[in-house]
């Protein structure tokens, strides 16, 4: 069983930045494939970020390409999500999430944070 909490999210002007952080516990951290979706009212989930357990590879959707990044700290148990250049469009609740191995599909994902909520004005 793993553990996920997520924290970092907030308002803020379009063109600014935030860091998004999800702390795990439970099981070994560095075993788990972490990723970042995203959930806007209506919409479905989507897939924003990942990375691999020794911090290799990495993987991001087109929209957010250069302007997140994603890295993570085994140390901590933490995965993190910089965001720079934000954009209204970037406004939703963005959830971290763990799995065994490489996915960008929501159903393929156990492990879930309960979110926390980006919004950008304009």
């Amino acid at each position: 069983q793993v553990q996920l909490v997520e924290s970092g999210g907030g308002l803020v002007q379009a063109g600014g930045s935030l860091r998004l952080s999800c702390v795990a516990s439970g099981r070994t951290f560095s075993n788990y494939y972490m990723a970042w979706f995203r959930q806007s009212p209506g919409e479905e989930r989507e897939f924003v970020a990942a990375i691999g357990g020794s911090s290799i590879p990495t993987d991001y959707t087109d929209s957010v390409q250069g302007r997140f990044t994603i890295s993570r700290d085994n140390a901590r148990n933490t995965v993190y999500l910089q965001m720079n250049n934000l954009k209204p469009e970037d406004t939703a609740a963005y959830y971290c999430a763990a799995r065994g191995a490489a996915s960008r599909e929501v159903r393929d994902y156990r492990y879930w944070g309960q979110g926390t909520q980006v919004t950008v004005s304009s």
